[in-house]
């Protein structure tokens, strides 16, 4: 899967999809993806990362009380 990093533009590699959809992870290991060499793995911030689309992740990725308003007295 790829992301965009919205810092610089350039495509970024997931390469632990359970590090992406883990909401309580604030950052997730992945690598640049261009040029003809892979690059070197390194920690990404998901707060900086978009789909190539430029929709922004599912807020159940990033924010582990997403639903805390659901419960009683919350």
């Amino acid at each position: 899967m790829f992301l965009s990093d919205t810092t610089s533009g350039h495509l970024v590699e997931v390469l632990d999809l359970t590090e992406l959809i883990n909401p309580r992870h604030a950052s997730m290991m992945g690598r640049y993806h261009y040029g003809e060499e892979a690059q070197d793995a390194e920690i990404f911030e998901k707060r900086q990362l978009r789909f190539p689309s430029g929709e922004a992740l599912p807020r159940c990725w990033t924010d582990a009380h997403y639903r805390d308003h659901e419960l009683p007295g919350g």
